[in-house]
């Protein structure tokens, strides 16, 4: 629809408008698509904090749009890095501030676009954790501000001067002999909340690492002509989650006060029993109830409940999972995730008990199925129900919103002796 300043045109017709109609109406047309992408945008912002994403099986924001909105994988990340960076999150049941908070008004007044809101959120998610917050938010005022009449080169150039003033010193010199690099690792609290880590390695280091996990990062095969949505930073993400989970179940690494590599989920037994509050898990915070019933699941964390006072109710043993003898049966039932579709192998999935072990599930064979971490996610967390056909087998049912049918569904991707 034109402005009220615009005269009246009919689409087919715009050959009769004078060039100076034209001109107008193809920056109103920008405005509104601008606008239009920013209303989109706090659509899936609020999809992803309820966390709907996994209802569809997507394992990211970036391959629900991929998939959804059938574009490349790039436009797909630069969408959802937008998402993210306009909008409060959460995590942990905590809602977690947004990366550009400025930058999110100016989009939706339709001032600026895409190219302009990557390049200011580029140079934000660079800025050091200890620039005081008035400190950024000013630096984005001056981004913002500039973007609205400038392009994204111009930006880009502003941010370095921006962060040369508030970083001054820089990033380190690069090391011009990486054969004497100090391996060093840190872990790192990001300022959208999500964690993460920091590593310098050294040459052996780094090329065992990514010997073993390359192989694990290769793409998934296509089911049904749709091809593997993830980008690579995505499925080398999974694998190295997949690298830590394998490596530490090993026997060989050290253990801690003489037992088996393991971390400590803690909530209150009311909370456990009905489905409420949070947890606190050892070394990172706290972590939503739902995220603790999915930990409970390996048999490397071990659970504490605590009283309403707080006292230790009980501490469960991590052996009261799956045995060695079960994990071999489900292996030659399940011959890899149960998922209908999945092609994750054995060593890269964990048991889910189908009745949960806080609903005196037990642990037997007909009460546990396979599952990679992503559809053990899935199932924890949307409508998706898993159970043992009669025929002794898992299928699954999907939500009526994916499929009214009701009909389960089994993976056929695993040939079973």
């Amino acid at each position: 629809m034109a402005s009220e300043n615009s005269p009246q045109v009919a689409r087919s017709e715009w050959w009769r408008a004078d060039t100076a109609t034209l001109h107008a109406r193809k920056q109103e047309i920008e405005v509104l698509k601008r606008q239009l992408d920013a209303e989109q945008n706090a659509i899936l912002a609020e999809i992803n904090n309820r966390g709907v994403r996994g209802c569809s099986g997507h394992s990211t924001l970036a391959a629900l749009i991929f998939e959804d909105f059938l574009v490349s994988d790039r436009e797909a990340a630069a969408r959802a890095d937008r998402v993210l960076a306009l909008h409060a999150g959460v995590v942990g049941g905590d809602v977690i501030p947004p990366l550009a908070p400025l930058t999110a008004e100016a989009a939706a007044e339709g001032a600026i676009g895409g190219s302009q809101i990557d390049a200011i959120i580029r140079t934000l998610a660079r800025i050091p954790s200890t620039v005081p917050e008035e400190d950024v938010r000013g630096g984005e005022k001056i981004l913002v501000d500039l973007a609205r009449r400038a392009g994204p080169r111009q930006i880009a150039r502003a941010g370095r001067r921006l962060l040369d003033k508030l970083d001054p010193d820089g990033k380190e010199p690069r090391n011009e002999d990486p054969k004497d690099t100090r391996p060093q690792l840190r872990f790192i609290k990001h300022r959208d909340g999500t964690l993460g880590l920091k590593a310098t390695l050294d040459l052996e280091t780094y090329a065992r690492l990514k010997s073993d996990l390359d192989p694990m990062a290769k793409p998934h095969k296509a089911i049904d002509g749709v091809r593997d949505s993830r980008t690579q930073d995505e499925r080398y993400g999974d694998a190295f989650t997949d690298y830590v989970r394998l490596k530490t179940t090993s026997r060989n690494l050290p253990g801690q006060a003489g037992e088996a590599t393991h971390i400590l989920v803690t909530m209150s037994y009311e909370d456990l029993i009905r489905d409420l509050g949070e947890a606190h898990l050892d070394l990172v915070g706290p972590i939503s109830a739902t995220d603790a019933r999915i930990l409970a699941c390996d048999a490397r964390v071990r659970p504490g409940v605590l009283g309403t006072a707080g006292e230790p109710l009980d501490i469960g043993r991590s052996k009261r999972t799956v045995s060695l003898a079960q994990k071999y049966a489900l292996t030659l039932r399940d011959g890899g995730c149960a998922f209908p579709g999945c092609d994750m192998p054995v060593p890269r999935c964990t048991a889910h008990h189908i009745v949960f072990w806080r609903h005196h599930g037990e642990t037997k064979i007909d009460n546990l199925v396979l599952l990679c971490t992503k559809h053990h996610r899935l199932i924890h967390h949307s409508e998706w129900k898993v159970a043992i056909a009669q025929d002794g087998l898992p299928e699954f049912t999907p939500p009526a919103y994916l499929d009214p049918s009701g009909e389960p569904r089994r993976n056929t991707m695993h040939l079973r002796t």
